[in-house]
């Protein structure tokens, strides 16, 4: 089934939704999204990993079609859905590449993503949850005061709050903090997919061993 067959796809916000990719020995090696993952499905490069009641089953986008047609039928809150032409393709949650012996990354970055996925988006001074183009990073020790720019010295802040404290410390300007700052041991955006229910089918792959995973999208 050729790629003009299927296409062209209707714009819409499963084709951003997260993908697992796994090696050839079904190990998770990266995150990323599910119009990159399409066409990999479409280059006969990739194959679907599905889970239905503990048990696993590989297509090709030929047959992941079929499938989805089935779904259809009774379609899951979980699920997200792509208008394709006449039919609806179910968006993959796990992928497989049969070629692939990478394995994943044992490093975890410290960037302004991943902290404030630590941190769950909140403010660490007031505590409530912002859309991230409303928060901040602050150094708990400010860098003036010799505080240094690492997991234990940086937190997510409001905007607000950050202007409030300044160059102070949490006690000068008294403001408390949520918790203590800290390096996680897992991935921050691995362990937030693990908790969506629509991620579920993630955690038959992604052992401890892998959670260090760099998320790629």
């Amino acid at each position: 089934m050729s790629t003009a067959t299927i296409l062209p796809f209707q714009r819409h916000t499963a084709l951003a939704m997260s993908v697992l990719v796994l090696n050839r020995s079904f190990v998770a090696v990266h995150v990323t999204n599910v119009r990159r993952a399409l066409a990999l499905l479409f280059r006969d490069v990739a194959e679907v990993v599905h889970i239905d009641q503990g048990h696993f089953s590989a297509h090709s986008i030929e047959s992941w079609r079929e499938l989805s047609a089935l779904e259809a039928l009774d379609r899951s809150p979980d699920q997200d859905w792509i208008r394709g032409v006449g039919y609806d393709l179910q968006a993959p949650r796990v992928i497989r590449l049969p070629r692939c012996n990478q394995l994943p990354r044992e490093n975890m970055r410290f960037n302004r993503k991943n902290v404030f996925a630590r941190d769950a988006n909140r403010c660490q001074y007031c505590d409530r949850n912002q859309p991230t183009s409303e928060l901040s990073l602050d150094h708990v020790i400010p860098k003036s005061k010799g505080g240094p720019t690492t997991w234990d010295n940086i937190v997510c802040a409001c905007v607000a709050c950050n202007v409030r404290k300044g160059g102070r410390t949490p006690r000068e300007a008294g403001m408390n903090l949520i918790r203590k700052p800290r390096k996680p041991r897992y991935s921050p955006l691995l362990t937030m997919k693990l908790h969506n229910p629509k991620y579920v089918s993630w955690r038959s792959f992604v052992d401890k061993a892998y959670w260090l995973a760099d998320l790629q999208q």
